[in-house]
């Protein structure tokens, strides 16, 4: 078979896209091994379930009442004093601060009012209770 000369002057308009593809499989497979790594770590709490729930605003103040009755406030277990101390302060930065509060469905309906009482006393005039759609 004989080439032609006037073949070697021709633009290459093909473009080889398996190099690309392997290179965002592997990021792919990086993304994956990685994503658990930054993902936060959660409280397991059992809420209760309502059909007539809104979306809420995220907020500075999110409380979290577990089963056994330990209180979370964003993330770390504190005391109620700690929750009072972080409201009132959140209440001087912001006098429109929201709490959000997650108790778990077992949590006893004193405790949870407890805590109301304790966010509410520290200023705070708005809050929301967490719940799970049906």
């Amino acid at each position: 078979m004989a080439m032609n000369n006037s073949d070697n002057n021709e633009a290459i308009a093909d473009i080889n896209v398996v190099p690309l593809v392997d290179i965002i499989l592997v990021v792919l497979i990086i993304f994956m091994v990685t994503a658990p790594m930054f993902m936060k770590p959660t409280i397991n709490v059992n809420l209760p379930k309502a059909a007539s729930g809104d979306q809420t605003a995220p907020s500075k103040l999110n409380i979290a009442l577990t089963a056994d009755g330990r209180i979370n406030l964003n993330g770390s277990f504190v005391t109620e004093e700690d929750v009072r101390a972080k409201a009132t302060d959140e209440v001087g930065k912001n006098a429109d601060v929201q709490a959000i509060i997650s108790a778990d469905k077992d949590v006893p309906h004193g405790k949870v009012v407890g805590l109301l009482d304790i966010v509410k006393g520290a200023g705070v005039k708005k809050f929301a209770i967490s719940i799970d759609k049906k």
